[in-house]
């Protein structure tokens, strides 16, 4: 429910378009929402269907027409509801190379380093994006220094891991006992 309540959030504050929305998201939250365009409108659907928004639609000069989304009395108690629920539990982060980690041994060092190292140098640009853009409005900034402490932690970690598997001899695991 934490991209219901970011799009209600956001309409908390002022009506918008999705376009608007989309483009808040993409310049001051980073990279720490997964939130695909196709899946924002979709959810927006949803909640005008739920009753948690309305819409309006506009249409200006030219353009297509577009839908200028408000927030309702009952958004604002479901924005409460999922608000009040979402600091009361605790979800930790998930990381897509997780999984990936645990059989990193199944790979040889001539294939798994240089990998890493490409996941190293994305990391530190995202790092960088994130670090030199400081246009971010009220309580956002912190989600965007909460992504950097992630992302610092990352790189140390990551780069602890390269060096590590560059001074030791690599091993290839032949079969995993589960069992054990």
């Amino acid at each position: 429910m934490e991209r219901e309540l970011l799009l209600l959030g956001l309409l908390r504050h002022n009506e918008m378009y999705g376009y608007q929305i989309n483009e808040f998201i993409d310049s001051h939250l980073g990279s720490g929402i997964n939130l695909t365009r196709p899946t924002a409108y979709r959810l927006l659907h949803n909640m005008a269907e739920q009753g948690w928004i309305t819409f309006r639609e506009e249409k200006v000069g030219k353009r297509p027409t577009r839908r200028i989304y408000a927030i309702t009395e009952s958004g604002e108690a479901k924005f409460q509801e999922i608000l009040l629920a979402c600091f009361g539990d605790y979800k930790p982060a998930e990381y897509s190379s997780t999984v990936c980690i645990a059989f990193l041994d199944s790979l040889p060092s001539e294939v798994a380093l240089p990998l890493l190292v490409k996941q190293r140098q994305s990391i530190e640009e995202l790092l960088s994006r994130l670090k030199s853009d400081q246009n971010h409005p009220g309580a956002f900034q912190l989600t965007i220094d909460h992504q950097v402490r992630h992302l610092e932690t990352d790189l140390e970690w990551l780069s602890e891991l390269i060096s590590n598997l560059q001074g030791s001899e690599w091993r290839k695991v032949e079969t995993l006992d589960i069992h054990s």
